[in-house]
């Protein structure tokens, strides 16, 4: 090559390799101030979170170590004024979906870190003189240990030793209170097994009461749909493992749990959620069980009733806390959790309110309104808390104790008990042609011939997929009229007059079935003048429940009682009538005048509760003088 080449390839190539300096030194300079905000940012965030601005209180965090050693993570909020020498009530809350998540940068600036303080709950509390109190129960969060079923002795037994430590504390009044919505509710109901003094009110929010009926098998149905996904979502929660419940955003703006205050390297929180892996898997529990009796395989015999709140009724009631029964009328099977919970335990100072809610509250689902609900739940948690915890006199205890909406009417009412006392049962009957009416047949023979459709279902807009708030505002039922071209349906004549349907609809059912077993659904709807079918309620019964039990129930029984043992199961006789009488979820709901009631029968659902193996069996749906399948509903004179 000349020398005149050599010399032109150096002058073309010095420019390109200044170029790539300054590139890279640009990057360099770029990249260091990217660590430089990142590490402000997440300072600013650490104070943010530690003391959040502007909103009235402080926070630190730290663990107590229990009897057996394991360590439990708790955080405590305490007003950023207190009189000198005052003395502040506390909110005790336990969860097991993690009292605070670890925010990056910059989410921890913007984003609630739990869904308390999403809901502005903790921070109406505390910035009203209250102390709070979260911890991530056993086995669970920050904490250590492992967990055997959802609800364990073990941490029962903890929640006593909290409140041990808060009695003690400076600033404590020596008294405590408990709330959460769903498990966190079951929590605190079962705190009260304890019997502990300083326990003298909380407020379970959305949440079971049985836990075989209300949650894993309503009415003796498997619920998969729920059990498949909140099981998974809670493995990974226990194993920090946020990336698999929201993908890539989730894990771009969430770390996972957050570490106590002296956890600086996260070397605790590491050890914490290795201790984790020997939790057990609520579905694979779930799937054992066909008998509310089945045992469970742990090392010693338990079975379901061991995680269920109604189980220690005696213990409950024993504490004489007053408790806040709360729920909403499509908040899964809850609304009649919340009903059974207020009847069964006599714990003085006891209410029950059933709004229009959807999982938690906070969404009106009456179909004539459909809104982010503008009820103020934390003001009405207020006025229960401050009454019995500071000795305020808010007006509710002169108020009557049960408190309910009507949809539709869109109305709130007060009632002495539950159902209201004016209440009476009206009877509509099976007919012929696909009618509901008041007349009872008197043919001696009728039915309808029905091929169960095992791809029935109903959608993915219903009170189940509200458990797990699995859209906002998940309950929007659309026109059931598609659905129902799957089913079996009676419509009544049009309404002379506005009815009131409030409280416990029951289905009593004379079929016959090619099967020994099988699930009978019955949606309760409302048909318009222009044909659009809303829905309003349901109910269902595995045919080998359907055994009426003369025994004592365990809980205050207003609607047919059956125990779903394994001792009271009754396979069908194929081609043989079988009486089915059950509840359907209880209501409150207004039939405006020119809507028709329709009841629609069906043998899956698909979408949500498990499907029988095998060929879909053939029924027959009797309506003779002699079985004359009808729906008795509740109604309401006006």
């Amino acid at each position: 090559m000349s020398n005149a080449s050599e010399k032109a390839n150096r002058r073309v190539a010095a420019p390109r390799r200044s170029r790539g300096i300054l590139r890279w030194t640009a990057l360099l300079v770029v990249g260091l101030i990217v660590l430089l905000l990142l590490a402000a940012g997440a300072f600013l965030s650490y104070l943010a979170i530690a003391h959040p601005q502007g909103e009235g209180m402080s926070v630190q965090s730290s663990y107590l170590t229990m009897r057996d050693g394991v360590r439990i993570a708790i955080d405590l909020y305490l007003p950023d004024e207190v009189g000198e020498g005052e003395k502040l009530p506390t909110i005790l809350h336990q969860t097991r979906y993690f009292r605070r998540m670890d925010l990056r940068w910059p989410a921890g600036l913007l984003v609630p870190a739990d869904g308390y303080a999403a809901l502005g709950t903790r921070k109406g509390f505390v910035t009203r003189g209250y102390a709070w109190v979260s911890v991530d129960v056993r086995g669970t969060g920050a904490s250590y240990g492992h967990r055997v079923g959802p609800y364990p002795t073990e941490q029962v037994e903890d929640a006593a030793e909290i409140v041990d430590w808060i009695t003690r504390q400076p600033w404590s009044n020596g008294k405590v209170g408990a709330l959460g919505i769903s498990y966190d509710a079951g929590a605190a109901e079962l705190l009260l097994a304890n019997k502990h003094p300083a326990v003298n009110a909380i407020a379970p929010q959305f949440m079971l009461f049985d836990t075989y009926t209300d949650i894993v098998c309503p009415g003796g149905i498997p619920l998969t749909w729920f059990l498949k996904n909140w099981g998974s979502a809670v493995d990974s929660l226990d194993r920090n493992a946020v990336g698999d419940l929201g993908g890539w955003m989730t894990k771009l703006l969430l770390r996972g749990v957050r570490p106590v205050d002296a956890d600086r390297d996260r070397s605790m929180l590491a050890a914490a959620v290795r201790d984790h892996v020997r939790n057990w898997n609520v579905y694979e529990m779930a799937l054992t069980l066909t008998y509310r009796d089945d045992a469970l395989p742990y090392q010693w015999p338990v079975t379901i009733d061991s995680f269920s709140p109604h189980a220690h009724k005696q213990d409950i009631e024993s504490s004489r806390a007053a408790i806040y029964s709360y729920s909403g009328w499509l908040d899964g099977a809850y609304a009649h959790a919340a009903i059974k919970r207020f009847l069964t335990l006599s714990n003085p100072g006891s209410r029950l309110i059933i709004g229009p809610w959807d999982h938690a509250g906070r969404h009106n689902i009456s179909p004539s309104v459909r809104s982010i609900a503008r009820f103020d739940h934390t003001a009405e948690l207020l006025r229960f808390f401050d009454y019995h915890l500071k000795g305020v006199d808010t007006g509710i205890a002169d108020e009557e104790p049960v408190r309910y909406y009507t949809m539709i009417e869109d109305r709130w009412k007060h009632a002495a008990s539950w159902p209201p006392p004016q209440t009476s049962m009206a009877t509509y009957y099976l007919r012929q042609d696909n009618s509901l009416s008041t007349d009872k047949p008197d043919a001696a023979n009728g039915y309808d011939t029905y091929r169960v459709d095992y791809s029935a279902g109903s959608g993915r807009l219903t009170r189940w997929e509200s458990l797990l708030d699995e859209l906002p505002d998940a309950t929007r039922y659309p026109d059931r009229a598609e659905q129902d071209n799957k089913l079996l349906t009676y419509t009544s004549q049009p309404l002379e007059r506005d009815t009131e349907v409030t409280g416990h609809p029951v289905m009593t059912l004379y079929a016959s079935s090619t099967a020994t077993d099988g699930n009978f659904f019955v949606y309760l709807e409302d048909v318009a003048e222009d044909g659009n079918v809303t829905y309003v309620t349901e109910g269902g019964l595995r045919a080998i429940h359907r055994t009426l039990s003369e025994r004592e129930p365990p809980y205050r029984q207003i609607t047919p009682y059956r125990t779903f043992e394994r001792q009271d199961a009754m396979p069908l006789v194929p081609g043989e009538t079988a009486e089915l009488v059950f509840d359907l979820m209880p209501t409150s709901y207004l039939f405006k005048q020119g809507h028709s009631i329709r009841v629609a029968l069906g043998g899956a659902d698909k979408d949500h509760f498990a499907v029988p193996a095998g060929a879909p069996p053939s029924l027959r749906f009797h309506r003779d003088r002699i079985h004359a399948s009808h729906i008795d509903v509740p109604t309401v004179p006006r």
